[in-house]
């Protein structure tokens, strides 16, 4: 991204991570405000790792001299707990987490969760459900769930006019299966479909030294970043690898808020969508094998200022 020949590291930037938790106690973390809330009621903390691995990659201090963290700079940051020592979680909780960071005056969000609809089919054919039927039902759940999140951005982009306006990054999900046929690719998750949220792809460096679409990466994202042997913040100290479009969205709220530093510094009016626009106006496209699909990449990779 660019990040390390950037003169910004995002000092000034609210950052808000809805996702497992964080493990505060972890040394890519010494010195920042941590502003935890948890919306499971399994307490506060991070027992699956996903969420410290996330925020790491956001904001994290170097770890055994190795840079781990975008933005290293970041002095607070808001962590909602949207999703309960087993990973998993709920629209209302995540909705809750949403509304809490707003309120908390986050510059960027960042989600690194998604909602399965084919795994939501095949639950409720488990339980004896016909096909169509659980079709039927999967769908209007899908249906009301996407129009809670459009009324949300939309929320989100009105408030816009009353001050500076918010971020919201998304993974767009792993349900690609690239690997078995070029073709077998699936739209984003919710909520990276929603209206206006910031959907993020994963690439991966390939043997020529040029960039690739994940195989995994759900297709239709509006920029992409690295996904793959992403090295981050281990919970319980020390660094791990992960690979998925949860450890790319990070990536984008990172860069984002580098931006937000970048612009304020030029003017007191920096707004959301400034800070969007240079996300995508500057993201690179030619960093890329010659056949990869522009439906995979969106704007391209997102770049640092510099």
């Amino acid at each position: 991204l660019g990040a390390d020949a950037s003169s910004r590291t995002g000092a000034g930037t609210v950052v808000a991570v809805l996702d497992t938790g964080i493990d505060a106690t972890h040394p890519a973390f010494t010195g920042m405000t941590l502003v935890e809330e948890d919306f499971t009621g399994s307490g506060r903390g991070d027992k699956v790792g996903h969420g410290t691995h996330c925020a790491g990659t956001v904001f994290g201090r170097p770890v055994d001299g190795m840079r781990i963290g975008v933005a290293p700079g970041v002095e607070r940051a808001l962590i909602g707990k949207v999703l309960g020592d087993d990973g998993k979680g709920s629209t209302a909780e995540t909705v809750k987490g949403l509304l809490w960071a707003l309120g908390n005056d986050a510059d960027v969000i960042t989600m690194s969760l998604g909602i399965d609809f084919p795994a939501a089919m095949r639950q409720l054919e488990e339980r004896g459900l016909p096909q169509f039927l659980a079709t039927s039902i999967a769908l209007e759940s899908y249906r009301a769930t996407l129009r809670l999140y459009d009324s949300l951005m939309r929320m989100i982009a009105a408030r816009a006019a009353f001050g500076a306006g918010t971020i919201v990054v998304a993974a767009t999900g792993n349900a690609s299966h690239r690997e078995l046929r070029p073709d077998f690719e699936v739209g984003p998750e919710l909520p990276s479909a929603a209206e206006g949220m910031m959907a993020v792809g994963a690439v991966q460096r390939l043997p020529s030294g040029r960039l690739g679409v994940a195989r995994f990466s759900n297709t239709f994202p509006q920029v992409c970043a690295p996904g793959v042997d992403v090295v981050s913040a281990r919970t319980g100290g020390g660094l791990t690898s992960k690979s998925g479009t949860s450890m790319a969205a990070p990536h984008v709220a990172g860069a984002a808020a580098l931006w937000w530093q970048e612009l304020r510094a030029s003017s007191d009016r920096a707004r959301a969508a400034a800070v969007t626009g240079r996300l995508l106006l500057t993201a690179a496209t030619d960093v890329f094998v010659p056949d990869a699909d522009t439906a995979d990449l969106g704007a391209g990779l997102v770049q640092a200022p510099r």
